[in-house]
């Protein structure tokens, strides 16, 4: 008998919130496109199961800034790794618009944002309305939030954002603590402006998730999900990744398959493509989008060869960005959690302590 093959589709993101809301937080997601949305959902998971290469990926992620306001203790930006090798900067206005000119018409989703935080750039609005404009059907980006305040949140709504997830890791002291300089005060009074004008000018988008790392969450979840759900869409935790790349005694899924390889790919802030979201180090570029369309990177040796990798069972060990990745990582549902009444399974990595230095 063959033993099939582990293809994580969504590995590391976890909800803390009730099915209802799952339920609704989707069905607001595809409002407006709700067939494509459909057909898109189906793609993300058939696609990596039947490694089928598409002509186009079905989301490319566009880093349009490597740079962050913020040293989060957590956080890779911060390690020996990135600082030599990832030149922090913000994307080319010229190649963003190229590169969505010749996507625009092929994917489903644009992805703003990768390692650092995409409001820095100065021309973030104009990337966006750009996007819009272009017909990109969903929107999305991933902040900490620090530059969402309510003028500059209107702007974005304007523009046709359609999905925001604004890392929160954890409520008060503990949010201060890892966020610095931000507070949870601040930070809570930015995304309660955001709830009310959505609900004053009735808007659906975007669509707001907060989500945060467990060890942050895990001291009170109630209070963290009592505070957060009413003045979101959705609330979910991640386990504590080894962004420090400090575990040594990691335990992998036999057989692992990498999904992203047909799902997605991502264009750093100078152009590089890397194979995933997951190569943060800059460790397996392969392409340049300054020279080479996405379309050429996307059907190109190098990410071909990446995929013939992955299908030899547990040949992706070999190459440094896949054995430091969560996603081939052995994750068991070892903890419960009480969030308002609910129990809920929080799954954690073995062998990876889940502690905050």
């Amino acid at each position: 008998m063959i033993t099939p093959r582990y293809i994580p589709i969504n590995k590391g993101h976890f909800d803390l919130d009730t099915p209802e809301r799952i339920g609704e937080f989707h069905r607001k997601l595809a409002s407006g496109w709700e067939n494509d949305y459909a057909d898109y959902r189906q793609l993300w998971k058939e696609l990596p199961q039947k490694q089928v290469i598409r002509d186009y990926p079905l989301l490319v992620d566009l880093e349009l800034a490597s740079a962050c306001n913020l040293k989060c203790p957590m956080c890779y930006t911060i390690t020996p790794a990135f600082k030599n090798t990832v030149k922090k900067g913000f994307m080319d206005y010229a190649l963003f618009t190229e590169i969505v000119d010749e996507i625009a018409d092929h994917i489903y989703a644009l992805r703003l944002s990768f390692r650092g935080e995409p409001t820095l750039h100065k021309r973030f609005l104009d990337c966006l309305r750009y996007a819009k404009q272009r017909g990109i059907r969903e929107v999305s980006m991933l902040t900490n939030g620090a530059f969402l305040e309510a003028d500059f949140f209107q702007e974005m709504a304007h523009a046709g954002m359609d999905w925001i997830t604004i890392s929160v890791d954890g409520t008060d002291e503990e949010y201060n603590r890892i966020r610095y300089p931000l507070t949870f005060a601040d930070t809570l009074r930015r995304i309660e402006e955001i709830h009310d004008f959505k609900q004053r000018h009735d808007l659906t988008k975007p669509v707001i998730k907060v989500q945060g790392v467990w060890p942050a969450i895990r001291p009170n979840p109630t209070q963290y999900y009592e505070t957060l759900a009413p003045v979101t869409d959705l609330v979910a935790y991640n386990p504590l990744i080894d962004y420090l790349r400090e575990d040594a005694d990691i335990l992998y899924e036999d057989k692992f398959s990498c999904p992203q390889l047909y799902q997605r790919i991502v264009v750093g802030s100078d152009g590089q493509v890397l194979m995933c979201s997951n190569d943060e180090d800059n460790d397996h570029v392969v392409g340049n989008a300054n020279r080479q369309t996405i379309h050429q990177v996307w059907h190109g040796d190098k990410l071909n060869s990446i995929r013939e990798v992955h299908k030899i069972t547990n040949e992706f060990k070999k190459m440094k960005a896949c054995r430091q990745c969560y996603y081939p990582r052995t994750a068991k549902p070892n903890e419960i959690a009480e969030v308002s009444g609910r129990r809920i399974k929080i799954e954690n990595y073995i062998n990876r302590v889940q502690i905050i230095r």
